[in-house]
Order: structure tokens, then sequence, then C-alpha cells
């Protein structure tokens, strides 16, 4: 299959789906994955301080939540080409200067302040060629028509693999390569992300060109005037508080409750992007067959069983095989999710609403580690509890409602 990226006169010739999207697609998570784990483990390395550990990647996160306010926008009015080459380019040349300066540095307020700016430029820079990457491949959806939710399954995977490899490859290289090693790397997934940037000459604009600042309005009303997607929005927003929970609380539980390493806790994540990935690749064939309900409903009954279970389980084991259980559903959520956004979000407002609704998913997380900073250890069982049952309420709620939506119920057979 091959994505027409211009129209049928056009000289140039057009790229297959894995030049034009799924490469530059990987390069960019590859960045996404080592620079997001990396930055925090150079800075451990660099300031011996856990506190500022946990700081970094703060200013790595809280750019990227103000950076939805405006990206989509930027997205809609210029282009993905254009602004994910600027944003991977710009990544490049922030740490390729860091790898030059770090190693002059002593240890101290220099070098603190040196990777602090690292970590919140890399961070806002990343969400910028993230968005963009998205929207390119939200167009070539629209274009696959009923084999939308094949592309949108090849992507999360692609996501998946880079958040199970990017961590481990960020830490051997901080490890034996030292900083200069660990962000070269970075920086030589960023320029090819910028040089293999999909070009979509065809880019529907907006009929009078808006002001960047609008991209939330535009978005949340675009969203308003889909319910279908706004109630699927508000379920995983639900149920993200409770994953964001177990992914802030995880730490405690296995270090602190049931006495494992924190090597232990890196090995539950990791198996459970291996689930994810497995559950991507059986969804994919399931939507074939059964439509877009029936694997979101079957999908999310899985997740808010499991998340349920968690609370009450005693051993590691029991504990690694639920979280992997919860991310398989999760899993199969997201292919859902990321199909009925490709298509029905018009491709004029398309990166616009694509932000608004990542920024909706991901605000639970700063709440859940703030219930995890605050509730005592001893009563994060019964925390996790309330959130799992409110999480299994709001998905409930949403594909009830969802039940008999036409766009979620035709299958592609």
């Amino acid at each position: 299959m091959r994505s027409r990226v211009g129209p049928r006169h056009a000289r140039r010739p057009v790229p297959t789906l894995v030049r034009g999207i799924y490469l530059p697609r990987s390069t960019d998570a590859a960045a996404f994955a080592m620079a997001s784990y990396g930055i925090p483990l150079l800075v451990l390395a660099t300031t011996d301080s856990a506190a500022l550990t946990g700081f970094a990647f703060a200013l790595e996160w809280v750019p990227r939540l103000g950076a939805f306010a405006f990206v989509g926008a930027l997205v809609d009015r210029h282009g993905t080409t254009a602004v994910l080459r600027s944003a991977s380019a710009g990544r490049a040349l922030v740490v390729l200067a860091a790898a030059f300066i770090l190693p002059t540095q002593a240890a101290g307020l220099d070098a603190t302040v040196t990777v602090m700016l690292l970590a919140a430029s890399t961070g806002i820079l990343t969400e910028c060629s993230y968005i963009a990457a998205e929207t390119a491949g939200g167009v070539v959806s629209r274009e696959a028509g009923d084999r939308a939710h094949r592309v949108q399954s090849v992507l999360l995977g692609i996501d998946q693999v880079a958040m199970l490899s990017g961590p481990a490859l960020a830490g051997v290289l901080l490890q034996w390569a030292g900083t200069a090693g660990m962000l070269m790397v970075i920086c030589v997934f960023s320029l090819l992300t910028s040089v293999l940037a999909p070009r979509q000459y065809h880019r529907a604009k907006p009929a009078e060109p808006q002001p960047v600042l609008k991209g939330l309005h535009t978005g949340w009303s675009t969203l308003r005037s889909l319910p279908a997607l706004g109630w699927l929005v508000s379920g995983l927003t639900v149920s993200n508080l409770t994953v964001g929970l177990l992914q802030a609380a995880a730490p405690v539980i296995i270090v602190k409750q049931l006495g494992h390493s924190t090597a232990d806790v890196g090995l539950i994540w990791s198996v459970a992007a291996v689930a994810s990935l497995i559950a991507v690749a059986l969804c994919r064939r399931a939507i074939d067959r059964f439509g877009l309900w029936p694997v979101g409903a079957v999908s999310a009954t899985i997740a808010a069983s499991a998340c349920l279970a968690v609370s009450f389980t005693d051993t590691y084991g029991s504990y690694l095989t639920l979280i992997a259980v919860l991310m398989a559903g999760e899993g199969g959520m997201t292919v859902v999710l990321r199909t009925l956004r490709s298509r029905l979000i018009p491709a004029p407002v398309f990166g616009a609403t694509l932000s608004l609704t990542i920024l909706l998913l991901l605000l639970p997380f700063p709440l859940a580690g703030v219930l995890v900073a605050t509730v005592p250890p001893g009563q994060l069982g019964h925390v996790i509890t309330i959130c799992a049952a409110l999480q299994a309420l709001g998905l409930f709620a949403a594909f009830a409602r969802l039940r008999t939506t036409p766009a979620l119920r035709t299958s592609f057979a």
C-alpha cells in the first residue's frame, strides 16, 4: 500500500507508508523515549540528587502540557512537515550543545543549571515533534479509509517499541558511553527525524488563519461537536487517573511493600509494554472482524478488572501479571481512540483537536503523583481501589453511550 501525499500530476515520487510515515515516526519516538527517561537519569548522574531528578522530570512534562495550547494550531497553520523538521532540528541542536558543554563543567551549580535547561527545552521541543508526527499519521489514516485502524495499530506499535527500548538504551549509553554518548544518539535520532519528515503537500488549511493561542478553543469546539469522541475521551481520562496512580505508586509498592528492587519495577513496565504490543496486534485483526465498539468494550472490561484486582494482590508475580493485563487492555482502547479520532476530526482542525484530546488524557497523571505524595503508603491500596471503581464506572458509562454509535459499530472485514 502506498500513501498518496500529493496531487496526481505531482512530479515528486510518492513515498511508501514505511518511508513517508513509519520511519520518521520511529526515529522521533526513539528520541522521545530516550529524552523522557534518559535526561532524568542524566540529572541524577550529574547532581546525585533524587529531589533534583524529580524536579527535572517535572520540568520535562510541565512545558509539554503547556505546549498543547498552541502546538496543534501551529501544525494546522504551518503543516506537519515544517513543524516536525523545525522541532526535531531544534532538539538536535540543544542536546548537541549539552553534549559538548556538560563534560567541561564540574559538578555544581553550572552543571545543574545546564541539565535543568536541557530538561525543559527538550520537553517542549519533543512535544512539538510528537504532535506534528501524530497529525501526519492522522492524515494518512483518513486517506486509508476503512483501513485506518491498521495504520494506527502500526503507529501505536512503533510507540510501544520505543517506550520498551528507549529507556533501556539511554541507561546503557549513559553507563558505558557517558553523557556525551547518550546525548549524541538522541541528536542523531532527532536529525534523522528532521531529514525524513513526511511531505504532505495537500495539507488542508483553515479558511482564515487563526491565532495560535486559539488552538484550545478550536479543539474544544470541535470536540463538543463530536459527542462520540467526547465520550470516549472522557472515559479514558477517568481511566488514566488509575493508570497514572499505578505508575506513580509502583516504586513504593514494589520496593517498600513487596521488598523488591528498583530493577524489578522496570521489569514490570517492560513486560507491560510487550503485553500492550501483543494486544495491539490482536486488536487490529479483531477490529477487521467485529468492529471498533466490541473491541473497545472488551478492552475496557479487561483494563478495569485488572485495576480492581491490583489493590488486593500481595505478591510480585501477581502484581506484574495484572499490570501486564491492564496495559494490554489500555493498548486495545488506544487503537480504538486513535482510529475514531482520525475518522471523525475534520482535517483543517485536526492538530488543534488532537492537542486538546491528548492534554485531557494526560491531565490525570500530575494528580496521580500528588495522591502518591500525600497519601500514606499503607493507604495506597484503598486509594487504588477507589480510583479503580471510578475507572470502571467511567468506562462503562462511555462505552454504554457509544454502543449505538455508527462509527464504532462498523466492521472492516
